[in-house]
């Protein structure tokens, strides 16, 4: 018998969000790692706010929606407050009951905000990566450090002289073309009027200038988790070095293994490893020059092994810019980039171990 097609909503549901959910679905052990970083953060939260007052957003709710913005490639705060309205399990995820509102898109940003102010990002962090440390999945002797370029939101239009009034195009549009052929434009001398903290750098010489930000990670050579990550303004291959010595002193490693590709084979950085107690295990650069690193390193079998493990880390970046949506950055400013970065490092980790932690 053909049943009717009937369209009459339902008054009342009894069936609860929980059951909703498969069981062997793999959201439900990342929620299960977040519960437990989210538990360890409750005193930091508490002092973010006021005893009294009008409640705002719960911290454990805007850092699950956050979570599922990385792990989702939600591209806006705007499109995860519309999903977050008819996915159930984003619902769940985060924590809204199925008839729950859910908030203003500039509400939710302005709340963020406020977990930026106090270094939540950073403290989450850490909190994920304790567990990793718990079930002894972090190496404590073999690392590898990179960077990448993070596209900035802003364009090449908005890298005006400095001082140069409000940094508009001459014309009178908002949008006029511009043509920067024969124009010398550098870092001196020119800022984005849109992110001053963003800097015009290339990848290589056949490739074009773009405005960027420099994301840095340190990573373990066992599973390839990150055990670090950061920021910086300068995009430049001396600033590449020192923000890995900083996440290594960060970290107080004073033992083992650092790998590294040819951008780090310097003098002076291979110096400052082996002065820390560490083993620069950096690829060699022979274009032009002599390398830092000679031979009593390369012919070690653990060079050679390095050099295999290191390359995990571009995993890590691949991940971050295509599922976690920093190929172009959607934010301005080097401190809220930062704190993405961080954030998206975490989650990029809780998915590992998802599959490397037994449930």
């Amino acid at each position: 018998m053909r049943g009717n097609d009937d369209r009459q909503g339902s008054l009342f549901s009894f069936v609860d969000l929980e059951a909703r959910i498969p069981r062997r679905h793999p959201l439900r052990r990342v929620k299960e790692l977040v519960e437990v970083s989210l538990a360890r953060l409750g005193r930091d939260f508490d002092r973010m706010y006021a005893s009294e007052g009008r409640p705002s957003i719960a911290p454990e709710k805007l850092l699950r929606a956050q979570l599922v913005q990385a792990l989702f490639t939600i591209r806006s705060e705007r499109q995860l407050m519309e999903q977050l309205d008819y996915n159930l399990l984003f619902r769940w995820f985060v924590g809204l009951g199925i008839d729950e509102p859910v908030w203003d898109p500039t509400t939710f940003t302005k709340n963020r905000d406020r977990l930026l102010d106090h270094d939540i990002a950073r403290r989450f962090f850490e909190e994920v990566l304790s567990q990793a440390r718990a079930a002894h999945l972090l190496s404590d002797e073999h690392f590898t450090v990179d960077g990448t370029f993070i596209e900035a939101w802003a364009s090449q239009k908005s890298f005006q002289p400095k001082g140069d009034g409000d940094g508009r195009p001459p014309g009178g549009g908002r949008n006029e073309p511009n043509d920067f052929r024969g124009e010398k434009r550098s870092n001196d001398t020119h800022a984005s009027t849109t992110d001053p903290d963003a800097r015009l750098m290339r990848k290589s010489h056949n490739d074009g200038a773009r405005l960027v930000h420099q994301g840095h990670v340190l990573t373990e050579n066992r599973h390839g988790l990150v055990v670090d990550a950061t920021v910086t303004i300068a995009a430049t291959s001396a600033s590449e070095r020192q923000a890995a010595l900083e996440m290594i002193d960060r970290r107080g490693l004073r033992r083992g293994t650092v790998g590294a590709d040819r951008a780090y084979d310097n003098q002076a950085f291979v110096q400052l490893l082996r002065t820390r107690g560490l083993v620069p295990h950096v690829a060699q650069n022979t274009v032009n020059r002599a390398s830092a690193i000679d031979g009593r390193t390369t012919h070690h079998p653990g060079y050679q092994v390095s050099q295999r493990r290191r390359k995990m880390v571009e995993e890590v970046f691949g991940w971050m810019k295509t599922v976690g949506t920093l190929r172009k950055t959607r934010h301005r400013g080097r401190r809220l980039v930062a704190s993405i970065f961080l954030f998206t490092a975490a989650a990029y980790n809780l998915v590992r171990l998802r599959s490397l932690m037994p449930a």
